[in-house]
C-alpha cells in the first residue's frame, strides 16, 4: 500500500508519500479483507504516517470508504485524528481571506503552468474533507462538531466559486498569493477537481466543453494536464516529472472521478456517456510498455507523452547516469507506481454502483446504448453482499434475459430495460428466512409516528398525504375518509419513498393541490435527512397513490447566497394565487436555526424567485422562538394573509401566528 516500491528520499515513513493515500483508499475500498485499510488509515494518524508532507482529502476517503462497507466505526474512531489534521491544515495553509494555498509541488504536481498559490486541488480537497467530517460527526452524535464542519465546507464552496471560477474562460483556476492578483492565464485539468467532491452549484458545466478538445485537453494518450492550447504547453525542463501537458494517471482518475459525479448529478449537454467510456478506454491503453524486443505488457508509471504514450520519467531515468538514476530512486522507480484508481472508475463509474449508507443499491451505468452488447460486475463486496451486475442487451450473453439486472448473494433484487437508473433494495431476510407478506401484524403507535399531513377535501371526499417515520426513516403515505375522522390507508406500502441520492432517508413534510386543468394532484415534498431533510421536491400523481417524481429533483434548493438559508430549505407550504405559485417554506442557517421565507414561480417548479424581505418571520430575541421559526401554513381570510407556525426554543415548540393585510405579498409585478 505504497505510491512507490523502491525506497525515494522524499518518503516519509514505510516509504510512504500521502499525495497518493486517498486514491489507495478508493481503489482499496473494494477489497473484501478490510484489515488492509483499517491498518492503512490507522498508520497516517496514529502509527507514524505524516499525512500533511503533501496534500490529501484524508477525510472524504476514509469516509467513502464507509460507503462501500457500510461500516462507521472506524471512521468514529480517528474522528478526533481527522479533525486535528484539518485544524492543522487550517493553521499552515488557509489564508485570512479564507481561501487554502498549496505549492504545487506539495501538491503532488510539480513543474506546472499555472504554478502555486490558491489552487482548485488544496481547496477542493479541504472542501471534501469538511463535507466528510460533517456527516463522520454525525454519525458520532456529535451534532455541534457536525454543524461546524458543514459550515466550514459551504464557506470554502463559496469561496472557490467566487474566487477560483474565472467566467470569462469558464474554468476554475489558480489565483496567485498576494494582493491584487489575477487568475493565472492557463486552463489545467485540476480545475475539473472540484467536481470530484460535488462542490460546483449548477452553472459552471460549460468547462467540460474543454475535456474533448484536442486545444483544451483530448489527446491520444490524455487528458493532458495543461490545455494544448497556452503557449508554455510542454515547456523545456530538465525535471523527469512534469505537469505543464504531460498525461498522469493520478491526474486522469481525479477527472474521470469527477466525470461520473458531473455525469450523475448535474444537466447539462456538453459530455455524455460516450465520452466518458472514450477517456476510459484512452486511460486503459495507457496502461502498457513495449518492450524493447516488440512485445506490449500491461504498465503503470509516472507521466506520459500524450501523443506518443511513451513513460517520460522512465525514460528520462533510463538515460541519466547511474549515480543520477540511484539518487532518484533507481531507474525502474515507477514500475507499478501506484498514484491513480482505475478498478473504481470501472465499477463506480463505467458499470455504475454508486456507493451509499442506506440499503438502497444505485446502479447508474455510464455505457451508452449500443457500446457493448454484455458485460458483468461479479461477485464485488458491498454491504456484506456479494453483488452482481450484469447488462444482457439480447439475452444470449448470460442466458439471464435482456436487460440490465442487479443479484445480491446470487438473487435478483433489480433488473431495468436499458442502460438507465436502476435502484433496489437490499433483501430484508437471507439464509431461508423471509418476512410475513402480512406484516405488519398488529398497527399502533409501537410502529412509529405520523404527522405532517396535507389535506384536500373534494366531491365529499377527503384526502389525506401525511409522514410517516419509523426506524430512522420517513415516508409519505396516503388515507383517504368520507367524514375526516374514519381513515383508510390505501396502500399497506408508501406512496413515496427516499430512492434518489438526495432525498437521502427521508422524504415528509407533503403539501398538494389539485390541478384541475392537468387532471393531476400535484406534491411537493421535502427529502434528505431525518431530523431535517434538505431540499424540496416535485411529483405529480393522477390519482393520489402513483406519483411520478420530476426529473428536475429537488426543484426548490438552499440559496447559498444567503446565510439564512444556507444549508436547508423543507417544510414548504405551496398554493396557487393569481396565475402564481407561491411557497412559504423553511431556511436553515444549519440545522438547529430556522426562519420563514416566500418564493413564488409560474409553474412551480423552475425560475423561483424569492421575495426581496426573506426571511419574512424571524426568531425573537429571548423570546419563545429565539431559535427557529418554522413548519408554516397560511390562509388568505379576504382581508388579511394568517400564517401559523412552530416556535422553538431549546427543544420546547409552540404554535405561534403571523399576520399580513391585505392580499399583496410585496413581490412587485
Amino acid at each position: 500500500m505504497s505510491k512507490f516500491l523502491p525506497d525515494v528520499s522524499w518518503a516519509a515513513k514505510l516509504n510512504t508519500i500521502s499525495c497518493s493515500a486517498a486514491h489507495h483508499f478508493y481503489e482499496g475500498r473494494w477489497l473484501r479483507d478490510r484489515k488492509y485499510l483499517d491498518d492503512y488509515a490507522r498508520f497516517w494518524f496514529r502509527k507514524g504516517g505524516n499525512p500533511r508532507l503533501y496534500s490529501f482529502w484524508a477525510a472524504d476517503a476514509i469516509r467513502s470508504r464507509a460507503l462501500v462497507t457500510q461500516d462507521q466505526q472506524l471512521a468514529i474512531e480517528l474522528l478526533p485524528d481527522l479533525v486535528e489534521n484539518y485544524r492543522e491544515w487550517e493553521k499552515t495553509h488557509q489564508d485570512p481571506n479564507g481561501l487554502f494555498w498549496q505549492i504545487d509541488d506539495r501538491d503532488g504536481m510539480e513543474v506546472s503552468i499555472g504554478g502555486s498559490g490558491y489552487r482548485p486541488t488544496i481547496n477542493s480537497y479541504m472542501y471534501g474533507d469538511a463535507a466528510a467530517l460533517g456527516e463522520i460527526a454525525k454519525w458520532a452524535g456529535k451534532s455541534d462538531l457536525s454543524m461546524e464542519f458543514r459550515m466550514k465546507a459551504a464557506k470554502i464552496r463559496a469561496l472557490v466559486e467566487d474566487r477560483l471560477w474565472d467566467e470569462a474562460t469558464g474554468f476554475y483556476k489558480t489565483l496567485p498569493r498576494g494582493e491584487k492578483q489575477s487568475l493565472v492565464d492557463v486552463r489545467e485539468l485540476i480545475g475539473y477537481v472540484p467536481w470530484y467532491f460535488n462542490l460546483p452549484e449548477p452553472g459552471r458545466e460549460v468547462a467540460w466543453k474543454q475535456i474533448m478538445d484536442p486545444q483544451g485537453f483530448y489527446a491520444p494518450y490524455g487528458p493532458t494536464t495543461a490545455e494544448r492550447r497556452h503557449p508554455r504547453f510542454m515547456f523545456e525542463n530538465p525535471h523527469e516529472c512534469l505537469w505543464n501537458g504531460p498525461s498522469w494517471p493520478f491526474a486522469t482518475s481525479q477527472t474521470l472521478t469527477a466525470m461520473a459525479n458531473l455525469l450523475n448529478h448535474y444537466r447539462q449537454d456538453y459530455v455524455g456517456k460516450k465520452d466518458y467510456l472514450e477517456l476510459l478506454r484512452i486511460y486503459a491503453r495507457s496502461q502498457r510498455l513495449k518492450l524493447p524486443g516488440g512485445r506490449v505488457i500491461p504498465f503503470i508509471d509516472e507521466d506520459l507523452n500524450p501523443d506518443t504514450g511513451e513513460w517520460i520519467a522512465r525514460s528520462l531515468l533510463y538515460k541519466f547516469p547511474e549515480a543520477k538514476q540511484a539518487e532518484k530512486g533507481g531507474k525502474d522507480r515507477g514500475r507499478d507506481y501506484n498514484h491513480s484508481t482505475y478498478n473504481d472508475l470501472i465499477i463506480t463509474g463505467l458499470v455504475g454502483l454508486r456507493p451509499r449508507m442506506d440499503q438502497i443499491v444505485e446502479v447508474s451505468p455510464l455505457v451508452p446504448e449500443g457500446a457493448l452488447d454484455y458485460f458483468a460486475l461479479d461477485g464485488v463486496r458491498y454491504h456484506d453482499w456479494n453483488l452482481t451486475i450484469l447488462w444482457d442487451r439480447t439475452g444470449k450473453g448470460y442466458g439471464r434475459g435482456a436487460g440490465l439486472r442487479l443479484l445480491a448473494d446470487g438473487k435478483e433484487i433489480g433488473s431495468a430495460p436499458g442502460l438507465t437508473l436502476l435502484l433496489a433494495k437490499l433483501p430484508e431476510a437471507n439464509a431461508g428466512w423471509r418476512k410475513s407478506e402480512h406484516n405488519p401484524l398488529i398497527g399502533g403507535g409501537g410502529l412509529g409516528t405520523v404527522f405532517d399531513i396535507a389535506v384536500l377535501h373534494e366531491d365529499g371526499k377527503y384526502r389525506m398525504w401525511y409522514t410517516g417515520q419509523a426506524r430512522g426513516h420517513s415516508w409519505i403515505g396516503y388515507a383517504t375518509s368520507a367524514d375526516g375522522k374514519t381513515w383508510k390507508r390505501m396502500s399497506d406500502k408508501p406512496v413515496l419513498s427516499p430512492e434518489l441520492p438526495w432525498e437521502k432517508v427521508a422524504l415528509m413534510c407533503p403539501t398538494v393541490i389539485w390541478d384541475e386543468s392537468a387532471g393531476l394532484f400535484r406534491m411537493w415534498y421535502s427529502g434528505g435527512e431525518q431530523y431535517e431533510p434538505d431540499a424540496i421536491g416535485y411529483a405529480t400523481s393522477p390519482d393520489g397513490l402513483h406519483w411520478t417524481k420530476h426529473p428536475s429533483n429537488p426543484v426548490f434548493r438552499p440559496d447559498q447566497s444567503h446565510v439564512w438559508e444556507q444549508f436547508k430549505v423543507a417544510g414548504a407550504q405551496v398554493f396557487r394565487s393569481g396565475g402564481w405559485h407561491y411557497i412559504f417554506y423553511i431556511g436553515f442557517r444549519d440545522v438547529d436555526h430556522a426562519q420563514i421565507g416566500i418564493a413564488r414561480s409560474r409553474d412551480g417548479i423552475t425560475s423561483w424567485e424569492r421575495h426581496p424581505g426573506n426571511p419574512v418571520v424571524r426568531p425573537g430575541q429571548d423570546e419563545f422562538d429565539q431559535d427557529a421559526c418554522y413548519k408554516p401554513f397560511t390562509l388568505f381570510d379576504g382581508k388579511r394573509w394568517l400564517l401559523w407556525y412552530n416556535g422553538r426554543h431549546g427543544w420546547l415548540e409552540r404554535i405561534a401566528m403571523a399576520v399580513h393585510d391585505g392580499e399583496d405579498l410585496g413581490f412587485g409585478k
